[in-house]
C-alpha cells in the first residue's frame, strides 16, 4: 500500500484554497501508477517524491489526466508535510523538477512550521496579438470592452505557460462564465496551459480566476505557480511599487468555487529586469490514507 495525504495550499483552512495530493514515498511507483493514484486523488495536482536526500527531493507532478512539468500549490503542500514528518526542519531545501531546481525555504512559529516559500524560474513572456483579445474575451464570455487597458495582456511564465487577462473589476471577473472548448482550443493555439483572468482590488492586490481545460481542470481554485508569473509581469511592467529592489504583493483566488486562499508574491528587480520570483503561503492538512496499485 502507499501512503498519501491531500493538502490544502495556500490557506490554513482545510477544505480552502488548493488541494494537492502528496505521496511522499512514490520511488517504487511506475509512471503508469502515479497517474492511476493522481485519477484515484482526483485533486487538481498530486505531487511524487521519487528520491530524497542531501537537501535536494526530486519530484513529479501529475493532473488527474496528464503529467506536468511543475505545480506551485503541491509545492508548497509538499513543503508543509515535509516539515511536518521530519524530513525538512530549516536551511534551503531544493527540488529537482522537469523545469529544474526550485529553492524552498520555510517559516516557522516556536517550531511550529507556517509558510513555504519558493523561489521561481525565471520570468519569460512574450505578446499576445491584438486580434486575439477579442477572441479571449468571448471565450470568457464578457465584452472586450471589459479589458482593462491599463494592465499587461500577455502570455508568461515562471514554470508553466498562462496568458494573463485584465479585467477592470473584480465583480466582472466574478461572474465569468467562460466556454471552456473555446479556452482549450486558445490555450492550444496560444501554447500556455491556462488562461487566467485577474482584475485590480488595490495597488498591489488582485482577484484571479484560471481557466485550464487544457491540462484537465476546467478551473483551478489557486495557483502559485501563475500567480508568481502575473506579478513578476506587473513589476516589470512598473504595475506595482517598488521599493529598494523590491515589489510584493498578493493574490486572492479561488473564492467563486467556496475555496478561498491567498498567494503571496516577491519580485527582486533590477531597473526593469526581473531577477527573482517568490512565492509564498500556508497549508493545511486535510486527511490521510492508503492505495494499493492494481495488478
Amino acid at each position: 500500500m502507499i501512503a498519501y495525504c491531500e493538502v490544502s495550499a495556500f490557506t490554513d483552512t482545510p477544505g480552502h484554497g488548493n488541494r494537492a495530493g502528496v505521496v511522499l514515498d512514490a520511488g517504487g511507483l511506475s509512471e503508469a501508477e502515479m497517474q492511476a493514484l493522481a485519477a484515484f486523488l482526483d485533486a487538481p495536482e498530486t505531487v511524487f517524491v521519487t528520491r530524497m536526500g542531501d537537501g535536494a527531493v526530486r519530484v513529479r507532478y501529475f493532473t488527474p489526466t496528464q503529467e506536468i512539468d511543475f505545480c506551485g500549490h503541491a509545492t508548497v503542500a509538499l513543503g508543509l508535510r515535509l516539515a511536518q514528518n521530519g524530513h525538512w526542519a530549516d536551511g534551503p531545501l531544493v527540488l529537482e523538477t522537469l523545469v529544474g531546481r526550485i529553492p524552498l525555504t520555510l517559516e516557522s512559529d516556536s517550531g511550529t512550521p507556517t509558510r513555504v516559500w519558493m523561489k521561481q524560474r525565471g520570468m519569460e513572456s512574450r505578446s499576445v496579438e491584438r486580434t486575439l483579445r477579442r477572441e479571449l474575451a468571448d471565450a470568457l464570455g464578457i465584452d472586450e470592452r471589459m479589458i482593462h487597458r491599463g494592465l499587461p495582456l500577455a502570455a508568461a511564465s515562471t514554470g508553466l505557460w498562462s496568458v494573463f487577462v485584465p479585467l477592470v473589476d473584480p465583480v466582472i471577473l466574478d461572474g465569468l462564465e467562460p466556454d471552456l472548448t473555446r479556452v482549450h482550443a486558445l490555450s492550444d493555439v496560444l501554447g500556455v496551459c491556462s488562461v487566467y483572468a485577474y482584475a485590480p482590488m488595490g495597488v498591489n492586490r488582485f482577484a484571479a480566476r484560471d481557466f485550464a481545460p487544457a491540462v484537465g481542470i476546467p478551473e483551478d481554485p489557486v495557483t502559485g505557480s501563475a500567480a508568481g508569473a502575473l506579478l513578476a509581469l506587473l513589476a516589470r511592467e512598473g504595475r506595482l511599487p517598488v521599493r529598494g529592489d523590491r515589489a510584493t504583493g498578493v493574490v486572492y483566488q479561488g473564492h467563486t468555487l467556496g475555496t478561498p486562499g491567498e498567494v503571496e508574491v516577491e519580485v527582486t528587480l533590477a531597473g526593469q529586469v526581473v531577477q527573482e520570483v517568490r512565492v509564498g503561503g500556508r497549508a493545511a492538512l486535510d486527511r490521510e490514507g492508503y492505495w494499493t496499485p492494481r495488478g
